[in-house]
C-alpha cells in the first residue's frame, strides 16, 4: 500500500471512529509505529486530526471550547441525576470527609448527601458550597482563589497550594472528556492544575461523568485512568470505553 492510499485509509478511519492508535495501526497494516507517526502528521498538517499520546483524534473533537455553566446544567441532566445518586453510595462513613470537584453532576451529588451524615466537605465551587449551605450536618471548607466565570469555581495557585496541605477520605472528580490515551482532560489549564491537586488530596478518586464525555478529548490532561478508582457513568457508555477503564483496574458504575 501506498503512503497516499494508507493516509486516505487513516483519514475515513478517522472520520468513522474518532480516533486512532499508532499501535494497533501499525499491527493491522504491517508497518512500523513511526510511519503511522508520519501519516498522522501528514492529517494533521492538512487540518483532519489531532496528535494525541499515543495516536489521533479527528480535529473535531479536539476543541478548547467550553460551554457556559447554563447550557451545562441543562445538559444530559437525566443521566447526570442518576450518576450523582449512585455516587451518594460511596460516601464515607458519618464524620468522613470529601473533596468536591467543580461540575453539574458534582452538583447533583450534594442534593443526595443525607441531612442527618455528618461530614466535613471541602470545595473550590461556589454553586456546590451554596448547596452545601443548606445541609446542616455538613461542615463545609471553601477554597479561595480566583474564579472562573464558566465554571463558577476558584482556580490558581492559592488553591492548587491550600489543596497541597489536604487529605480526605474521597475526592468526587468531574471532567469534560476520558479517553484511555489521554486520560482526563479539560479545556483550561487553571481548571486542570486544580482538578489534579483535587485528586491528590484524597484516598480514593471517585470521577463522576455521563457518558457524552466519551467522545472528545480536551487540550489539558490532569487524571489518568490509573489515577482514578472509581467511575460512574450512565448506561449509554460503550462496552469498548467501559473496558477500556476496568483494564486499568478502574471499577465502573453504570447508572
Amino acid at each position: 500500500m501506498y503512503a497516499a492510499e494508507r493516509q486516505q485509509l487513516l483519514a475515513e478511519r478517522l472520520h468513522q471512529e474518532g480516533r486512532l492508535a499508532v499501535i494497533d495501526l501499525a499491527d493491522e497494516l504491517d508497518v512500523s509505529s513511526e510511519t503511522i507517526r508520519r501519516d498522522l502528521a501528514v492529517l494533521e498538517r492538512d487540518g483532519l486530526a489531532q496528535r494525541v499520546h499515543g495516536g489521533a483524534v479527528a480535529a473535531r473533537a479536539l476543541t478548547i471550547l467550553e460551554p457556559g455553566l447554563a447550557q451545562r446544567t441543562t445538559t444530559n441532566a437525566e443521566q447526570k441525576e442518576r450518576i450523582a445518586h449512585a455516587a451518594a453510595a460511596f460516601l464515607p462513613e458519618a464524620g468522613g470527609s470529601i473533596v468536591l470537584d467543580a461540575g453539574t453532576t458534582i452538583s447533583h451529588l450534594v442534593d443526595a448527601i443525607p441531612l442527618d451524615h455528618p461530614l466535613t466537605v471541602i470545595t473550590h465551587a461556589i454553586p456546590t458550597a451554596s448547596k452545601l449551605t443548606a445541609i446542616p450536618s455538613v461542615s463545609l471548607h471553601l477554597l479561595g482563589g480566583r474564579v472562573r466565570g464558566v465554571t463558577a469555581a476558584a482556580v490558581g495557585q492559592s488553591t492548587v497550594d491550600a489543596l497541597a496541605s489536604i487529605q480526605v477520605d474521597v475526592c468526587f472528580l468531574a471532567t469534560n472528556a476520558a479517553s484511555a490515551s489521554h486520560g482526563l482532560s479539560t479545556p483550561d489549564s487553571e481548571e486542570a492544575a486544580v482538578k489534579r491537586a483535587l485528586a491528590k488530596s484524597a484516598h480514593k478518586v471517585i470521577a463522576l461523568f455521563d457518558s457524552s464525555k466519551f467522545s472528545a478529548e480536551h487540550v489539558f490532561a490532569f487524571a489518568s485512568y490509573d489515577d482514578l478508582d472509581v467511575v460512574i457513568t450512565d448506561t449509554d457508555a460503550s462496552p469498548q470505553d467501559v473496558e477500556a477503564l476496568r483494564e486499568h483496574g478502574v471499577e465502573v458504575v453504570l447508572a
